[in-house]
């Protein structure tokens, strides 16, 4: 008999409060969301460089820090596919709350 749940498609859940949970699951290993969190510190910093200097090619650069970083603690820790490969914008701004979420202590670091 086969016990094992069938596993879970994220392009299912209509709601981002539906999503969530699954994306916190999607982010168990503690180096993953540290990645995530790097990453995600690396493309605001992007940002205000961008807007500071008034470069556009820092959005860019933003966006390779953002995503390489999370990708590595997918492929490389998690082993699992991004979310963001089947729910783009619900991974997106996942990624924020759960950034905001390590920063207040919600989620441990």
């Amino acid at each position: 008999m086969n016990t094992a749940t069938p596993p879970v498609d994220p392009r299912s859940m209509k709601s981002f409060a539906e999503f969530y949970p699954f994306y916190l699951s999607e982010h168990s290993n503690r180096t993953c969301r540290r990645l995530h969190f790097v990453g995600s510190t690396l493309a605001l910093l992007c940002l205000m460089a961008a807007l500071m200097r008034g470069q556009p090619v820092f959005l860019l650069y933003g966006l390779l820090c953002g995503y390489g970083f999370a990708w590595v603690g997918h492929f490389g820790f998690e082993k699992n596919k991004p979310a963001s490969f089947k729910r783009p914008l619900f991974s997106f701004m996942a990624d924020w709350v759960m950034y905001k979420d390590l920063w207040t202590g919600k989620i441990p670091f």
